[in-house]
């Protein structure tokens, strides 16, 4: 189906402000770019607790921030997108703050450093970095629960790779994963690149430009934790892949949660109609987030309870999203 209609009318009065495309942008161009939208947002739900903290890489520490609802059951790791380049914390306070609110769970934003002043595999290593923090103090983010690794695009790679290094090396134990149409490979000629009608805000030239930036030695850019797709899924947790209809990267996530669904994981995929890349990440502002929204599990209605000293027994959390896909299809049809 075409694109809804709020999504054409927000493109249309993005074409109308003018300036260079965004593969046109130097990285500090983008970035401002990027930076101009989070007033459209709004705000989030309060919640329990939001702070800041500092986590230590490998070489150098980056941010994070806490997102604690009330009754916090289980850790959710968040990942954002942007290309490896662009993306802050306060662009996706919003979201974090709606995730933390739903789920019932404590989301941790990751700011990872970026590219092109921090190349692969500098964004892989901060998001080891923040597994390995979260991991070590689950006890003072959460009252038990299940751990998630998840993003959205460059985010949603990230997650990808750990996952499969947690599966080969060890590590943290994840128990689920939630790819947001996740950047799986650096083809540009699959039939979502090829197909007009998906470049939209993102298009084939500014994803070669974010990994011109990222990975600019093109012999990296078949590594695993580069490019998701090219590695071994045996062992990986159970996946909620959500997929736009109007994307460039739609091809590549779809080919992930076929490897997956191959290797025997668990997978519930969806390609929601009528949204262009970067829908799940505009809350207030475009009707898509909703619709994404719709294969994510609700808040326990005993939430409000649990301010009384009362706690909702059985599974919440991400989990809960594997149980409502055992009864839905498996995958959405292919636009």
């Amino acid at each position: 189906m075409a694109l809804d209609e709020a999504t054409t009318a927000f493109l249309t009065e993005a074409a109308k402000a003018g300036g260079p495309g965004l593969h046109e942008m130097s990285p500090q161009q983008a970035r401002e770019m990027n930076a101009g939208l989070d007033g459209l947002f709004g705000a989030g739900p309060d919640l329990e607790s939001v702070h800041d903290v500092e986590i230590e890489g490998k070489d150098g520490a980056f941010p994070a921030r806490v997102f604690r609802p009330e009754g916090a059951r289980g850790v959710f790791v968040y990942l954002h997108g942007g290309g490896w380049v662009v993306g802050t914390l306060s662009g996706f306070d919003t979201l974090c703050r709606q995730l933390a609110d739903r789920t019932g769970m404590t989301v941790v934003l990751v700011e990872y450093r970026k590219a092109p002043e921090h190349r692969f595999p500098t964004a892989l290593e901060d998001g080891w970095a923040a597994l390995e923090w979260v991991d070590a103090r689950r006890g003072e983010l959460a009252d038990g629960g299940e751990l998630v690794v998840g993003g959205d695009s460059a985010g949603g790679n990230l997650a990808a790779a750990l996952t499969q290094r947690v599966a080969r090396d060890g590590g943290p134990q994840i128990d689920f994963q939630v790819l947001v149409y996740p950047v799986t490979d650096a083809d540009f000629a699959t039939d979502s690149y090829l197909d007009p009608q998906n470049a939209t805000m993102l298009n084939r030239e500014a994803m070669e430009m974010f990994w011109d930036h990222y990975v600019p030695d093109r012999d990296q850019r078949t590594d695993p934790g580069a490019a998701p797709l090219h590695g071994d899924v045996d062992g990986v947790p159970p996946a909620l892949v959500l997929l736009a209809e109007h994307d460039v990267l739609r091809s590549e996530g779809a080919a992930y949660a076929e490897k997956l669904r191959a290797a025997g994981v668990e997978v519930t995929e969806h390609v929601v109609p009528g949204q262009m890349h970067g829908f799940f990440t505009f809350p207030n502002v475009l009707p898509g987030p909703r619709r994404g929204w719709t294969w994510w599990p609700r808040r326990s209605p005993g939430a409000r309870a649990r301010s009384a000293g009362h706690r909702r027994p059985g599974r919440r959390g991400l989990s809960a999203a594997v149980d409502r896909a055992r009864s839905a299809p498996s995958h959405s049809p292919k636009p």
